[in-house]
């Protein structure tokens, strides 16, 4: 894991909401700062939008970071974070039946956006 990643994961034993800890850690590849990021973040935790909070922070931040083809770099991460054991981008179809659950979705949501954001 790299530096983004590893603050990522750090930020989710300081915030406790996956959303928060990798949209701050990567808020400024989104062109937030981390404040503006936890605060945006927000909603996406706990399931409240479907899918994984962790990966729709990862989704925010490729949409955000400039790239002219964001929509097929948010696709290629759905499928390289169910690829990587997950199964599922849903909250409900990962909580309680993913090893680890949460720190574990944080974790590779951050590793995999680090090596798609190639930082």
């Amino acid at each position: 894991m790299g530096v983004l990643s590893d603050r990522a994961v750090k930020n989710h034993q300081n915030y406790g909401s996956c959303s928060a800890a990798v949209l701050s850690a990567f808020s400024e590849k989104a062109g937030l700062s981390e404040s503006e990021a936890r605060r945006i973040a927000g909603p996406f935790a706990g399931g409240k939008m479907l899918k994984c909070g962790a990966v729709l922070a990862a989704e925010y931040v490729l949409s955000h970071s400039g790239q002219a083809n964001a929509e097929a770099l948010v696709r290629k991460f759905e499928e390289r974070f169910i690829d990587a054991g997950k199964g599922s981008v849903l909250c409900a179809d990962l909580r309680g039946k993913v090893p680890g659950s949460c720190r574990a979705c944080v974790t590779d949501a951050a590793r995999i956006l680090e090596e798609m954001l190639d930082v």
